[in-house]
């Protein structure tokens, strides 16, 4: 392919550097149909093999997802391809920027397009005119579909005194026609528009702990998220085999953040939130804040242990056992003995099981030896060692003993071990001593009840204390390796004795036959079925699983037990978190870092600051300040650039007119165009929902965010963006949240354009800025 690049002389006209972009663009898009249609042919090639066994069904498989992840990403590439050049001091060929990097079909040192993951451009993002780092003039390049549709230049070569009257404020415009684009419903990647500090901290080193703290708008979650596109580039054969985590608040923003990440060309990412993070389990029932709490406390994992011990059992009385019509006792004494030889094996309750019942059958088998006139060792034996062996294996598969193994160690499930403990007031009692019966009650509930994301920390603390007993399945696996390696070693003699050596030829002796080239156990190992499935649908399906690296957006809420489960799956540390101590809204989430953070980490752990609001307007954050300030968290909020020149407004009603107000302002607000929000106080949120989609039918409830208004409590709107929000009864939401203040100041900073209030009480004091409306 012949490309034609631009020159990099002052153009002649406007129109003329436009068409040299677009000559450019259209060679690029050739490039980029080129290397699509090479890897469908080789896809098509795989998927047209007839493999033979296991091994080489597994190597068609590994290729077949290599060129489909490639696929992916040349697709995910389509739209925005190129959105950026960089013109250099020491070069005469300019550096275009894009989704991905393209290479020149002819080798050219100079690749066609700089992936914008890649060193070479960083400048684009990060050079200014007092730092150029090389660059005399970076250009933004906006297209729709493959056509160009502008360009925008900032020079950073401020020698020049003509052009260093305008030192370029071509990027600020860029980026603002970003932010006052209409949303969606769904998150956008920013890959156009990354500023300074935000780069700084996508690119920050992936060792240890980085901690992002940012108030509203200040980009967080993006940032989060192309930092897992950056470290997939810069590492990906380590994270190719360990994976990657993104752990968010809730469904609604899981959804709302899913198509980011393969936007960039990445897809081999395990998205969850803390409820469905355990495998197998989504955990969506509601929990009350103060259950939540103490469920989230430390304290748990030692309520957690003394479950599990709780079950690991004495007897109160004796036992009477039946082996071939001969009675036996099994004594409280004999119970402390099993439980002790378990314990001393140093192993997990399950995996410490087949212990347990060895201790049991040799209790029993020297009692029914004893009752038969024997002893089992020394002295004169009336039943020699071969006897004593045969008696052993008559107990091990007596039932009753099976069940008396059961009675004092059971094998648990860390669902049973949970349940029992939260539905039994006497197990509480035992688990739980210095406790109060206040906070026992909390933690009581019935059997039956549904899981919640406060129990998957509980649910994995018994997990780890567990384990798995899994002798039989290791017994079964040799049986079958076994089972394989006769069957090799069948076919290849089968092969040889099939060779004809009546009329064999000198030339056909030196033949080689397959048993010259394989052996029994190389077949065998052909024969073994091979897992296909991509690192992230095996780490997604893996309790135990353990990733490269984990991004946790929101994670000012989570509980301490929360961060025991998030640290076991990263045992390396390499963690980004992203948060705002000022919106934490859980009374189990963190009042500051340092707390939640040094009990698991000490000082192992580095902060870095978001400073500057993209988002939210400064009409909207002079407002939300106010909020901020009374919630007494310390916080400092954020730099907004934006100016709408909309006031936002407060319009107080009746509280019987409260739902039916609400839905006229929403109606109204719907007329705008973008995406709507009303976020209301739980308690009032089935009447309001009901009003608002009485007037507009498209009207969610269950995060869905791109059918039409959507209708949600405080919670469930962190970390989400809407053109337009109504706060309804701000005086409510304040009431109900554990960290009331704190909610509000959510609700209020999620307008990307418009705010109104709608309110049956005086408004609180701190939201007297607000523009009265009749």
């Amino acid at each position: 392919m012949t490309t034609v690049r631009p020159g990099t002389g002052r153009s002649a006209g406007h129109a003329a550097e436009l068409a040299a972009e677009q000559t450019y663009v259209s060679g690029l898009y050739a490039r980029l149909d080129e290397l699509r249609a090479r890897t469908v042919h080789r896809l098509e090639e795989q998927l047209a093999t007839v493999p033979h066994n296991p091994q080489a069904i597994g190597e068609r498989e590994a290729q077949v997802e290599l060129h489909t992840q490639r696929l992916v990403a040349l697709d995910a590439a389509e739209s925005g391809l190129c959105f950026g050049r960089l013109d250099r001091h020491d070069a005469d060929v300019p550096r275009y920027v894009g989704r991905i990097g393209l290479s020149a079909e002819d080798g050219d040192d100079e690749p066609l397009l700089v992936d914008w993951r890649a060193p070479a451009a960083q400048p684009f993002y990060t050079a200014t005119p007092l730092h150029d780092l090389g660059v005399r003039r970076r250009r933004h390049i906006r297209t729709r579909g493959r056509t160009v549709e502008s360009i925008a230049d900032e020079t950073l070569d401020l020698s020049d005194p003509e052009l260093a009257e305008r030192p370029g404020p071509a990027g600020e415009s860029v980026l603002l026609a970003a932010l006052n684009a209409t949303r969606t419903g769904r998150m956008t990647d920013i890959v156009r528009t990354i500023q300074a500090e935000q780069d700084r901290i996508i690119r920050a080193d992936a060792r240890g702990v980085l901690v992002v703290q940012g108030g509203p708008g200040t980009g967080k979650t993006a940032v989060a998220l192309h930092r897992a596109a950056y470290l997939l580039y810069t590492h990906r054969e380590r994270l190719a085999r360990s994976g990657l985590l993104v752990v968010g608040p809730s469904p609604t923003f899981l959804r709302y953040i899913a198509d980011v990440l393969p936007s960039l060309g990445e897809t081999g990412v395990v998205l969850a939130d803390l409820g469905g993070l355990r495998p197998g389990l989504q955990a969506r029932a509601p929990e009350r804040p103060e259950v939540a709490e103490v469920k989230g406390r430390l304290a748990m994992a030692d309520v957690v242990a003394a479950a599990v011990r709780i079950r690991q059992a004495v007897l109160d009385a004796p036992v009477e056992l039946e082996i071939d019509g001969t009675p036996l006792r099994f004594t409280k004494a004999d119970a402390v003995r099993v439980r002790s030889r378990a314990r001393a094996s140093s192993r997990l309750h399950n995996e410490a099981r087949p212990a347990a019942a060895r201790a049991v059958v040799e209790l029993v088998t020297r009692r029914y030896a004893d009752e038969l006139g024997a002893n089992v060792v020394g002295g004169a034996n009336l039943l020699g060692e071969g006897d004593v062996a045969a008696l052993r294996r008559e107990v091990a598969v007596e039932p009753a003993v099976a069940r008396l193994i059961d009675r004092l160690w059971p094998r648990l499930t860390a669902e049973g071990v949970v349940a029992r403990l939260l539905s039994s007031p006497d197990e509480l009692t035992a688990a739980t001593p210095g406790w109060s019966e206040t906070e026992r009650a909390l933690l009581h509930r019935p059997a039956s009840s549904p899981w919640t994301a406060a129990d998957v920390p509980l649910l994995e603390e018994a997990d780890e204390l567990l384990g798995a007993d899994d002798s039989a399945q290791r017994a079964a696996d040799r049986r079958a390796a076994q089972r394989r390696l006769r069957h090799a070693q069948e076919t290849l003699d089968l092969l040889h004795g099939s060779r004809s050596v009546d009329n064999e030829t000198e030339e056909e002796s030196e033949e080689l036959s397959a048993g010259d080239l394989l052996d029994a156990e190389g077949l065998a190992e052909r024969q073994e079925e091979t897992d296909t499935r991509t690192t992230a649908e095996r780490a997604a399906a893996d309790r135990s699983w353990t990733y490269g690296h984990v991004i946790v957006d929101e994670a000012q809420e989570l509980s301490a037990m929360a961060w025991r489960v998030l640290l076991r799956r990263c045992p390396t540390r390499s963690m980004t978190l992203v948060g705002d101590v000022a919106q934490t809204g859980s009374a189990a989430g963190a009042a500051s870092w340092e707390q939640v953070l040094t009990p698991h980490l000490g000082s192992h752990w580095r902060l870095e600051e978001l400073t500057v609001n993209y988002r939210t307007p400064a009409e909207i954050m002079a407002v939300a300040d106010r909020v901020l300030a009374a919630g007494g968290s310390g916080g400092t909020a954020a730099q907004a650039v934006r100016s709408t020149g909309v006031a936002p407004w407060s319009w107080r009603v009746a509280d019987d007119e409260l739902a039916d107000a609400v839905a006229e302002a929403a109606a109204g607000f719907d007329k705008e165009e973008g995406t709507l929000a009303v976020v209301v106080p739980r308690r009032r949120l089935p009447e309001v929902a009901g009003a608002v989609r009485a007037r507009l039918p498209e009207t969610s409830t269950e995060g869905d965010l791109t059918s039409g208004p959507a209708v949600l409590p405080p919670d469930a709107v962190k970390g989400l963006e809407f053109d337009s929000v109504l706060v309804v009864d701000p005086a409510g939401i304040v009431a109900d949240g554990v960290r009331g203040l704190n909610d509000l100041y959510v609700a209020l900073t999620r307008a990307t354009q418009r705010l109104g209030v709608v309110h049956p009480d005086e408004v609180p004091a701190m939201l007297s800025g607000l523009e009265v409306r009749g």
